[in-house]
């Protein structure tokens, strides 16, 4: 069997393919830093036969469909509009493309439906889950990884104007959609969109090879480079055992079925050979943190301040948003010429209530991670004062982040909050001094003001986290009795609520040896799991990071 393609060889081979059939593909994903290897790469974008386009990843419905000519109309007395880079075909190149707004992505999707346009997403993202949008992700059919690849080893690049003008001769039958839909079923993906990605990037393989039909060697590159990084399951060696319920004789068996079989296995096959070890868990994680978290930074919300511009909104002015005067003037723009006709003065620009359009901005609300610290007896002196060393770190780090932070407190019978939310560093570290220790481990009661703490912040707009620092010895029950099962129970059914919530938690076991208890408390909360006589500086650095960034 054929060796799978080398990162190289593939992304040189995904531009000579796009620079064959544009719109037929819809475009390319490009995961990589900006570098002289990306750089190389794109050189080659010139040979597509459609001109270039830089589009912003946070473009507007403006700029993407077009829009009023607002000083033409207003010069020519008469409705005047401008194109879009969505107006006429184009080969657009999206730097950051990870970043693209949903709005965005949901327009070029469209565009990449109507094969309207094609699509370079420099996908620039450097943990997993920062990631091309999906919207955009299930149509561009070629995903290309530059990791390690230097400029020298790309291939020389190929003319493609021949290939070009053979791909309408380029035939196929039904057999070739059908062996790829079940090379793509093998690979557990459920779009319907990928074997007919596949079709095309055979075709534009077949006319590169100089081929009027396909191959079977098309049909295996198309596999490998469109389906392999779609993957959501390996394929299985075994074939599920037959339901028929009489075995077909040779007469009754089409010779047709035979060799369909055989073909889809050998793309089976291929793909498999074609899957990097570790990739499935890698994709798998990075969907998972896509679906389950946002981004790092707080929740967002739509405000009239500040934050990322959104397209503005009808409205009447109330001092809660201001008037987009530019938005304002193209809503009336169109109607000049009519109100000039009809007005009884010889003002120069006629707008009406209905006309004004109010700013709306996207804001990411603050992060407040909440210190639940434990100061009782059980905790020692000398534990607390390593519990208030490990604050103090964590409290730099949520500092240099811009997050609030707040303090609770519990020891003997109750809990207190003895810092509500603030960015002060000095006067959580003062707080912190002062925290004197002794009494009994009322946990629950900790773990509930907390809580109240974080929903009276989420109120707020706050985007609330927890570090809890305890050697998990709970002993003080909810009502105040000295009573360990209670108190352990009562920890738990706090710890369940809070994880109903959804809010991120760290707990740094402060004991001498790990807590058995404390562990499960950790898997309660779905939280982070610390045990402090193992933590250095760095590993709580990454642990508080890994809290905040969900």
């Amino acid at each position: 069997m054929t060796s799978p393609l080398s990162p190289a060889a593939r992304a040189a081979l995904a531009l000579e393919l796009l620079a064959i059939d544009p719109l037929g593909l819809g475009g390319v994903w490009i995961r990589a830093r900006s570098g002289p290897t990306r750089d190389a790469l794109l050189d080659r974008a010139s040979a597509l036969p459609l001109p270039l386009r830089r589009l912003p990843p946070d473009a507007g419905d403006d700029a993407l469909s077009g829009g009023t000519d607002l000083g033409a109309t207003l010069a020519a007395g008469g409705l005047v509009r401008r194109p879009g880079l969505l107006s006429t075909h184009a080969a657009l190149i999206v730097p950051m493309a990870e970043r693209v707004r949903p709005r965005c992505a949901a327009r070029l999707g469209q565009a990449l439906d109507r094969r309207a346009v094609c699509l370079l997403a420099l996908d620039e993202g450097d943990a997993a889950e920062e990631a091309l949008p999906t919207a955009l992700a299930d149509r561009l059919p070629i995903a290309v990884f530059l990791d390690g690849v230097r400029p020298a080893d790309l291939p020389p690049a190929r003319d493609a104007q021949a290939a070009r003008a053979r791909l309408a001769e380029v035939r196929h039958d039904s057999g070739a959609l059908q062996e790829l839909t079940l090379a793509s079923t093998a690979l557990g993906i459920s779009s319907l969109r990928a074997p007919l990605a596949a079709l095309a990037a055979a075709r534009a393989h077949a006319a590169h090879a100089g081929r009027d039909a396909l191959a079977a060697e098309d049909l295996r590159v198309a596999v490998e480079l469109t389906l392999v990084h779609r993957a959501e399951a390996a394929p299985q060696d075994d074939a599920p055992p037959s339901t028929a319920s009489e075995p077909e004789t040779e007469d009754d068996r089409d010779p047709h079925d035979d060799a369909s079989g055989k073909q889809s296995e050998t793309l089976t096959e291929a793909a498999r050979a074609a899957l990097p070890p570790g990739l499935l868990a890698q994709l798998s994680a990075a969907r998972a943190a896509r679906m389950a978290r946002g981004s790092g930074s707080g929740g967002t919300k739509q405000g009239g301040r500040r934050g990322r511009p959104l397209p503005a909104r009808p409205g009447r002015p109330d001092g809660s948003a201001r008037i987009d005067i530019v938005a304002t003037l193209r809503a009336a723009a169109p109607w000049q010429t009519i109100r000039r006709r009809d007005a009884q003065d010889d003002r120069a620009i006629h707008v009406r209530p209905r006309d004004i359009r109010l700013r709306r901005h996207e804001e990411h609300a603050d992060r407040l991670l909440v210190f639940v610290v434990d100061a009782s007896g059980s905790a020692a002196m000398a534990r607390l004062a390593q519990a208030k060393g490990a604050v103090e770190l964590l409290l730099s780090e949520a500092y240099s982040r811009r997050d609030h932070v707040a303090l609770v407190a519990f020891r003997g019978a109750s809990a207190e909050v003895l810092l509500s939310p603030t960015r002060s560093l000095v006067s959580t570290k003062r707080q912190l001094a002062e925290l004197p220790g002794g009494g009994g481990t009322p946990l629950a009661a900790g773990l509930q003001v907390a809580a109240t703490l974080a929903a009276q912040a989420s109120g707020r707009g706050m985007t609330p986290s927890f570090a809890l620092l305890t050697d998990g010895r709970a002993n003080i029950s909810l009502d105040g009795r000295p009573d360990r099962a209670a108190a352990s129970a009562d920890a738990q059914r706090v710890a369940a609520t809070l994880r109903r919530h959804g809010w991120p938690a760290l707990v740094i076991d402060t004991g001498r040896r790990p807590a058995p208890a404390l562990r499960t408390l950790a898997g309660t909360l779905d939280a982070h799991y610390l045990p402090l006589p193992h933590a250095d500086a760095a590993t709580m650095s990454r642990a508080l990071a890994a809290t905040l960034d969900g």
